[in-house]
Parts: C-alpha cells; structure tokens; sequence
C-alpha cells in the first residue's frame, strides 16, 4: 500500500528530545502551490510523533494545536518531539517539523488523563442525518491539484452550499510507509481539509480570484475517533478586512467526536 511518507530514522537525544527523519510522496502534495506539502497528512504525521513520544496508557490527547509558520516543503524534513509541561495527570508536548533549515509547522499536544465518567457524559452537537455509504460521491473537490486530493474520497450532503454543509471523506493511504495507520492519526490527517469542503468563493483553484489559506489548525477532542470516515460539518466566514474562519464539528460514524477551527488570510490571488 502506497504512503504519504517515507519513514528514514529516529534519533534520541540527551536531554531526552526526539528527532526523527522523514520524506514526503506525492500523496502529500498540497494544492496551493506544487512543491509544498498539504497540511492535513503534516498534521497527521505530527501526530504520529506525538503518539509515539513517551506515552502514557492512562493518558491521551485532547487537544492538538498547529501553528503553519510558511510554506512546508515537498522535501525531506525533520520533526523534534519534546515534553514542555510533565505530568501524571496533564501533559503538554511539542513536535516541530523543519525542512531547509527553518521550522515550518510547531504543534502542540495536551495529554489527559482518561477516566469512567459515562455517568455524566453529555453532548450538545448532534450525530449526523447521513451516514457516508448513503451518500452520493462529492467530486467537486478534485478541482484543486495536488498529490493529496487526488488520493482522498469525498461524499457529500445533498444541502452542502458554499459557505456551509457536511462533507465525509476518507482515503487508503498510510501515513508512513510499512507502518499501520491508528484511526486517530487516519482522521486528523485529513482535518484541515475542512478549509477546502465549503468555500465562500467556489472549488475551482483555477477560476479563484481569491486565496484563503489557513495559517493555523486548532484541534478538540471530547472523545477518542474511531473508523476511517471523517464526517467534516463545517462553517466558512470571511471577515471585511482580510481575515476569516473556518469551523466544524467533527464526526466518526458514531458521531460527533470534537471541533476543529482555522483562521484564515484573505488575499486576491497572485497572477
């Protein structure tokens, strides 16, 4: 089965970081520009270090928020993994990716610790009237290039519109190469893809007269994903002096698991 990364080596460091080597494919291929990475496999091999980095079995992550610091290339590159607040019950960690020498995507990971509290378990976002195997095939967003949208599948709605709608997605890639993929790596490496689902301004990349990329990806988990669609119920807004947001709840086919939020820069796009 073909990857969206190549794995090379894993280096432990004395002051008890982690470095570890990696080469993107094609599949991670970002659609803004041809020699960049996409964010959503980034986001998803981040957290495969993020998972393998010292954990714990009575602890897991709530909360990962990712910071693009510029363009990630589509060139080998390093993520450094450390722990920047230790504990038994609450745990910040931290995985930067770095290519060319700058660093292009910091994240940071809150571990918690897990608990039986089903007593007083409550949800306020409702499950999905769809499930995806219900749904007609969504192929409007092959209108953007890339590596990466061509290896994902998409189903939709039939209410989805430009600014608002639910979109499921999934794909058969692994996120590294020889490695299985958890579905907790397999669903937030397609999350940021929630900027691309419901655009205010249409899907063709082609006839765009603006660009919206995100410049950061906040993700919150009231529980655990599981499966391998990733149901995408997301709100587009834009701002009237550059700035605007992308929001969603987000789904497994057991329902809603989490939110995701990203803010953008709204710019005429280059000539």
């Amino acid at each position: 089965m073909s990857a969206y990364y190549n794995f090379i080596k894993r280096e432990q460091q004395t002051d008890g970081t982690c470095v570890a080597h990696y080469q993107p494919t094609e599949h991670a291929q970002g659609a803004w520009n041809e020699h960049e990475q996409h964010m959503a496999p980034a986001t998803g091999l981040l957290a495969v270090e993020l998972e393998k980095f010292a954990p714990q079995v009575n602890m897991r992550v709530a909360r990962i928020s990712l910071d693009i610091l510029g363009l990630i290339p589509l060139d080998e590159f390093t993520v450094t993994t450390r722990c920047i607040r230790p504990g038994k019950t609450i745990e910040l960690i931290e995985a930067v990716m770095s290519s060319r020498g700058r660093d292009c995507i910091i994240a940071r990971a809150w571990r918690l610790m897990t608990q039986d509290t089903s007593v007083v378990a409550g949800l306020e976002d409702q499950k999905a009237l769809h499930q995806p195997d219900g749904l007609p095939v969504w192929d409007d967003m092959k209108g953007w290039p890339g590596g990466f949208i061509e290896s994902v599948r998409l189903v939709a709605s039939p209410d989805r519109r430009a600014g608002k709608g639910m979109v499921w997605i999934t794909n058969d890639i692994e996120m590294v190469a020889g490695e299985p993929t958890d579905d907790l790596v397999h669903l937030l490496g397609m999350v940021d893809t929630a900027n691309g689902v419901v655009p205010r301004l249409g899907i063709e990349l082609s006839a765009a007269q603006w660009m919206f990329p995100n410049t950061d990806l906040q993700i919150h988990m009231h529980r655990a994903p599981k499966g391998r669609w990733l149901g995408i119920e997301a709100v587009q807004q834009y701002g009237d002096d550059g700035i605007g947001l992308t929001s969603a709840v987000l789904h497994d086919v057991h329902g809603p698991f989490g939110r995701s939020e990203q803010i953008l820069t709204i710019r005429p796009m280059p000539r």
